[in-house]
């Protein structure tokens, strides 16, 4: 560890060389001069731990050199020299910030312990400032993190920089990897100009190119200049760098306005580094929504093809369900106009025609229903949707020799449901049965009341489901038909939506059975 480094500055020679051999001895490295103009340029270029400065001097007060001295390094320990102890400079001294005041004529004791009392309040005072300086970091990077949109956050970042600054001008850029460029992405007041990653370029460019900060407090020709161009007082850019995002972030003072601290560097370096985590958080946010909202668009897609499939199934059963009607009404229109039918025979005739045109109407009336979109909660017959689906299906289901036998009670209490919705879930479940049955068979069609619940099951003779697919069958894609794989998963959220659930009962032999639990309407009508 390096030795602190003490500045005297006395305009009395005796006095500087006996405060730097004592200091020396005392092993500290100690550079003195009796010219207090000149020892504030070299603090201008060189670090000091600690300054030891007389109070009065003949050319300039030692209160001034204290004050310029504090604009220059303002983490920098001063100790005050008097031979004049006076209450009035004492309380002098500690209005101009200084660490300690040490009386003339002093003793090596005296100036080593002073020294050291000196360097450790400084110590004290930097610790407790920059744990106020922490205290609001953490609910701004909190306030960073929590904002997941760029556009948002860039100009959320713009004013948590400004503020704890207290800085007008203020920007932010990015620094593409690929053709190392700076881009301005916002900015407040006065900034630079983008371009290309130099190191010769403007300050922004420069941080980029060398990795490190540039800021007032530097010997740096280039960037004096540009202070003076853009009339301002002091400048500091940090750049900052994660695997997917590089910036700089740059903010400045106008002239008139103090100089930024190296407290504040410090403070600014912390905030960087937050607003570019919170840059590179709110771009993955951002890449996840773009994804979901892929995602979501594709189930979409794929949900209606699954429903617009199911319609493909039912055209033949629709068919007929029209074509009976219509040929019964041609008949019997036929037979009614015909003038060697007998009057009354005429009139039974369109009688039918009638009963005929009612019964077409009723099954196109059917298929509206169904189709039609509806988010609606109604208290609904399960039994009547069940019907109304076995007559759908139920030419299907007789061609192929599928034979339905069913079991309910009687009376059963309504549900509350988007009717639609649970005729899908019935089609999905006697399709799949329907599917599983290709050289025909037996579908067992149950309901019953389980206290609170409706429970339907649908059970086939089919083959089963396979036990390596059984713990996933109600997955998107997951099926043993070669089709889509997305009817138990569509009639699974539909069933969980309606706040029942869709079960496999795989101990249910032979085939496959799937049990439907839906809660019961508490309405009065079921209560009383």
């Amino acid at each position: 560890m390096s030795s602190p480094r003490v500045l005297v500055i006395d305009d009395e020679p005796g006095i500087t060389l006996l405060c730097e051999r004592l200091l020396t001895k005392a092993g500290y490295a100690v550079h003195a001069q009796t010219d207090p103009r000149l020892a504030l340029k070299i603090l201008g270029t060189e670090h000091f731990e600690l300054m030891l400065v007389d109070i009065r001097m003949p050319e300039i007060s030692g209160f001034d050199v204290i004050q310029q001295a504090r604009e220059i390094q303002g983490e920098m320990a001063i100790l005050a020299m008097t031979g004049f102890g006076t209450v009035e400079t004492a309380i002098q001294a500690l209005r101009r910030g200084v660490d300690g005041l040490i009386l003339k004529p002093f003793e090596r004791n005296e100036l080593i312990q002073a020294v050291e009392q000196a360097l450790s309040d400084s110590q004290q005072k930097q610790d407790a400032a920059r744990v106020q300086a922490l205290r609001p970091l953490f609910s701004v990077t909190e306030t960073l993190l929590s904002e997941t949109r760029p556009e948002s956050l860039l100009e959320l970042i713009l004013d948590v920089v400004s503020t704890q600054l207290r800085s007008a001008n203020v920007g932010f850029y990015q620094v593409t990897e690929k053709d190392q460029k700076t881009t301005l992405l916002a900015g407040r007041g006065k900034t630079l100009a983008d371009g290309s990653v130099n190191r010769a370029g403007n300050a922004v460019e420069r941080a980029a190119a060398f990795g490190e900060p540039i800021w007032g407090g530097a010997d740096d020709v280039l960037l004096k200049n540009e202070l003076a161009q853009l009339q301002l007082t002091s400048l500091m850019c940090v750049p900052t760098s994660l695997i997917n995002i590089s910036s700089v972030i740059i903010v400045a003072r106008d002239l008139g306005e103090a100089p930024f601290r190296e407290a504040e560097l410090e403070m600014f370096l912390i905030l960087a580094r937050q607003a570019t985590i919170a840059m590179e958080n709110a771009r993955l946010y951002e890449e996840l929504r773009a994804y979901v909202r892929r995602v979501e668009e594709s189930q979409q897609a794929l949900v209606q093809s699954e429903k617009l499939a199911a319609a493909g199934r039912l055209t033949a059963s629709i068919a007929h369900e029209i074509n009976n009607p219509l040929q019964s009404v041609r008949n019997c229109f036929h037979l009614a106009t015909r003038e060697d039918v007998p009057a009354e025979m005429r009139k039974k005739y369109m009688d039918m025609t009638q009963q005929e045109l009612e019964r077409l109407m009723t099954t196109v009336q059917r298929m509206l229903d169904f189709y039609r979109p509806s988010a609606e909660f109604k208290p609904v017959q399960v039994l009547d949707l069940l019907e109304h689906v076995l007559n759908l299906l139920g030419q299907q289901l007789r061609e192929r020799n599928i034979r339905v036998t069913s079991a309910w009670p009687a009376r059963l209490p309504s549900i509350k449901a988007i009717s639609n919705q649970i005729e899908q879930v019935f089609i999905n479940l006697i399709l799949n049965a329907f599917d599983a049955m290709p050289e025909g068979g037996e579908l067992w069609i149950s309901i019953a009341q389980k206290r609170k619940m409706l429970e339907i099951t649908f059970q086939d003779t089919g083959k089963g489901v396979p036990l390596d697919v059984q713990a996933n069958i109600f997955e998107p894609f997951v099926s043993t038909k070669g089709t889509s794989g997305l009817g138990l998963s569509v009639s699974y959220d539909i069933v969980t939506a309606h706040g029942g659930r869709l079960d496999l009962l795989a101990d249910r032999v032979p085939g496959a059975c799937f049990r439907v639990m839906l809660p019961i309407s508490q309405s009065r009508e079921n209560t009383e």
